[in-house]
């Protein structure tokens, strides 16, 4: 059984999998404590003849339902302290890097041009849509015009916000060519909805072919701003 949409990164799997660890702790902690809730609830109703008994509490009880929270918390935050560190922790080392400056309601993508550099005159510039090349690490460096918005990719099992005012820095491995949609995950007005692209992953080869293709068709690109 599959509840999630099929994972097309290097680190999907390894998501999907914290996902489902979790899922199955607070489901497990769920059951028990609605069980226990419909159960006292039954054995501690009003009966004819039989009085309510008042009672302070029990301190061995308490311990417990603090303690055993405590530790499931722990548990989770341990476990997912690993995958956090290997997406998070530093980007694979890796030539092919992508520009995304997301603004209402558009996200606007931006390769390097002929000279290899970024913010100059010959850069690729495109709407709502990226390519990105199969099994190759990409740097994602995704910037705001004005207000806080939110990258997500599904399949990709990547959602980071774009903040104004900061470059924040994102990689991303695909292992499926394919289309996938780009979402805004923050509300961001009005339009919110509307904020949507589409992600190609390519072949390399086909992706360097593309991409000259785009070089040699662009317009004098206006440099974004830091």
């Amino acid at each position: 059984m599959h509840w999630l949409p099929e994972g097309v990164s290097t680190y999907s799997p390894r998501i999907d999998q914290m996902f489902y660890v979790i899922l199955v702790v607070t489901g497990i902690a769920f059951v028990v404590t609605e069980a226990l809730l419909f159960y006292f609830a039954w054995r501690y109703r009003h009966r004819d003849g039989v009085r309510a008994r008042y009672t302070h509490g029990n301190s061995r009880v308490e311990i417990v339902w603090t303690v055993v929270p405590a530790v499931m918390l722990v548990f989770l935050g341990l476990a997912s302290k690993t995958v956090w560190g290997e997406i998070k922790g530093s980007i694979p080392p890796t030539d092919q890097e992508v520009v995304v400056m997301a603004s209402q309601f558009d996200w606007e993508v931006r390769y390097k041009g002929a000279d290899g550099q970024f913010d100059t005159a010959d850069d690729v510039v495109i709407h709502n849509e990226m390519h990105l090349p199969l099994g190759v690490p990409t740097k994602i460096r995704l910037r705001s015009k004005d207000v806080i918005h939110s990258f997500f990719v599904p399949a990709f099992r990547l959602k980071q916000d774009a903040v104004p005012g900061l470059t924040i820095d994102v990689w991303v491995q695909p292992t499926k060519p394919g289309d996938y949609e780009i979402a805004c995950a923050e509300l961001c007005g009005f339009g919110h909805g509307t904020m949507r692209g589409m992600l190609t992953v390519m072949e390399p080869q086909p992706f360097q072919e593309w991409l000259k293709q785009q070089e040699a068709g662009v317009a004098p690109a206006e440099a974004p701003p830091a």
